[in-house]
């Protein structure tokens, strides 16, 4: 028997506390070249200039998907088909000053990117850089990024 699809509802956020763990969602951005060779698009991040994909905090009344996807074009201008079904998800310390940091738990959807915007709000503060999927999983920090982005095959989307 067929397993259905969980539907994304739409989020109702509440205020946590300063020191719980947060969420954060994420898109895995990529294109498929001419040949059929996969390309990642990495993002540097703002404080340190790491190796990032593009990420942010739930939107209110947005399905998680596409706060994900919205977080793209703010960081980095990209636009296209973002599904909901989640690739994976890691953890990291985000940090808010030199001793405090957040604990964050980062759910990463896969954007099929099938436009680039030249002003989007954050163009000119980051690097971009399209690049191999073998590539881009060397380049980031996180342990469970890095096998998320290896083992990703958009064959397997629906």
């Amino acid at each position: 028997m067929a397993r259905k699809p969980t539907i994304q509802a739409p989020l109702r956020i509440a205020a946590a506390a300063k020191r719980e763990t947060r969420t954060q969602f994420a898109v895995l951005p990529y294109r498929l070249k001419k040949k059929g060779a996969l390309e990642v698009l990495l993002i540097s991040s703002l404080d340190t200039g790491r190796w990032i994909v593009p990420k942010g905090w739930p939107i209110d009344g947005l399905r998680p998907s596409e706060a994900a996807a919205q977080e793209a074009w703010e960081e980095a201008g990209i636009r296209g088909r973002v599904y909901d079904d989640v690739l994976g998800l890691y953890s990291y310390s985000k940090w808010l000053d030199e001793e405090l940091s957040l604990p964050c738990i980062v759910l990463v959807f896969a954007l099929e990117v099938s436009r680039s915007d030249e002003v989007f709000p954050e163009a000119g503060q980051r690097k971009l850089k399209w690049m191999s999927q073998k590539k881009a999983a060397q380049l980031v920090d996180e342990p469970e990024l890095k096998q998320i982005i290896a083992g990703f095959d958009p064959a397997r989307l629906r």
